[in-house]
């Protein structure tokens, strides 16, 4: 800000003082006035461990869910589910896009996060701290595609194959 300033001056002082068609004694110098400038203390993040984020179960109908091996069947039903639920138009697995990256999105949160996330994602959004941070990271809502329970869970298990 203080150099834009600077250069405004700069280039105003120059453009007075080039003009031909005033003699010299006519043309008044100006000085830069220094502007005092404030600056604020950087806004304090709050680190939050990924366990905490592991711990939280979201705000949603899923409140408990035990995995185990994976499922390499439902697994293909959710990339299947995942394509035609509109989840990849924006979301990409390893790169961050509208929405993050799914990439090992299930090494950051729990199960019953995200398909509450997948399941109803204003109420997420509304009630839980970890998906208001999302919302305010990529300021663009999830858009709730009327995933069913069966699909959700099975688009959580190809997300266990991405990590």
């Amino acid at each position: 800000m203080k150099i834009k300033f600077l250069s405004i001056v700069a280039i105003a002082a120059l453009m007075t003082s080039c003009s031909g068609d005033k003699p010299k004694a006519d043309v008044k110098e100006t000085t830069p006035v220094k502007k005092e400038v404030k600056q604020e203390a950087p806004a304090k993040t709050e680190v939050v461990s990924t366990a905490s984020f592991m711990d939280d179960k979201g705000v949603g109908p899923i409140t408990s869910i035990e995995l185990g091996e994976l499922d390499t069947a439902l697994a293909g039903k959710g990339k299947a589910a995942y394509k035609s639920n509109g989840c990849i138009s924006c979301h990409k697995i390893s790169k961050r896009f509208v929405g993050p990256a799914l990439k090992g999105v299930t090494q950051r949160r729990s199960p019953e996060w995200i398909m509450n996330m997948i399941l109803d994602p204003e109420g997420m959004v509304a009630n839980n701290e970890a998906a208001r941070q999302l919302l305010a990271e990529y300021s663009a809502p999830m858009a709730n595609q009327n995933v069913s329970e069966e699909d959700a869970r099975a688009i959580l298990e190809y997300f266990r194959t991405k990590n």
